[in-house]
């Protein structure tokens, strides 16, 4: 039987998680009075070199002071070629050469921008927020500009897709899978499998998601009502979601069994 109050709780957990980060983000990005505004050739000027003012780095335009982690940034370190400069793009691309350590990021995707907020995440932690560099996100006003409002969007709409995400693995977890020279693929569900533990076994189910090249092997409940009746609707066949339209058998394997075999 299908656990309500567990799901509840998972789903509850990832739409305050995407709350409090929402909340972040604007706090982070909102106007604010007690920072200091710098232009990119001053910034520039705070590489850790003898003689430079300090060590700080730029990210989604909000400059931080990372002296105290002076071992990763100072010249001749690993990431030194992230301070005194915005290298949004290069914390998601890994592309440390002159040309990629640039603060471009509007052709990002929604995970590689959630990517670069939990590096965000990271510096708000660990060092201090310095101030905000002028150009691609904070204008001369020191105002966000169209860039990071778009910045901004994407990262809550990747919150967002993750929390569907999660929904979508709770109701549908991954199989266990392995694969024998022998004997092929075998998918199996448990009551972990997928990392998702829960009060049920389910079978396992190809699912066809649009844009797929390929369906994935799923663990589908197969008794009480499905995950997505609505209130309105009561009555079910207490088949749990094994008439959803996108799933389909393997072939070959029974339809309750929870181990199927794909041969060679």
């Amino acid at each position: 039987m299908l656990s309500l109050g567990r799901r509840g709780l998972w789903l509850g957990l990832a739409a305050a998680a995407a709350a409090a980060m929402a909340a972040r983000l604007m706090d982070w990005w909102s106007p604010r009075a007690d920072f200091r505004l710098f232009i990119p050739e001053e910034l520039a000027r705070y590489r850790g070199r003898p003689g430079d003012r300090g060590l700080y780095l730029a990210l989604l335009g909000r400059v931080y002071d990372v002296s105290s982690g002076r071992r990763h940034y100072e010249p001749g370190a690993h990431y030194s070629g992230f301070a005194g400069r915005d290298a949004s793009r290069a914390f998601v691309t890994g592309d440390y050469s002159e040309g990629g350590l640039v603060d471009d990021v509007s052709d990002l995707s929604f995970s590689e921008m959630l990517t670069l907020q939990s590096w965000l995440s990271f510096y708000e932690k660990n060092y201090e927020f310095i101030g905000r560099v002028t150009g691609r996100f904070y204008g001369e006003d020191g105002l966000p500009t169209p860039e990071l409002t778009q910045a901004e969007a994407m990262i809550t709409k990747g919150l967002e897709a993750n929390k569907q995400e999660l929904k979508e693995k709770q109701k549908f977890p991954p199989c266990n899978a392995e694969w024998s020279s022998t004997r092929g693929s075998r998918f199996w569900c448990s009551q972990r499998s997928g990392g998702v533990s829960r009060d049920w076994i389910g079978v396992p189910r190809k699912l066809f998601k649009p844009g797929a090249k390929e369906p994935h092997c799923v663990c589908v409940r197969t008794t009480g009502p499905p995950s997505d009746q609505t209130p309105d609707n009561p009555t079910h066949r207490n088949r749990g979601d094994l008439d959803h339209p996108n799933l389909e058998e393997y072939t070959g394997c029974p339809p309750l069994a929870i181990t199927c075999y794909v041969p060679l």
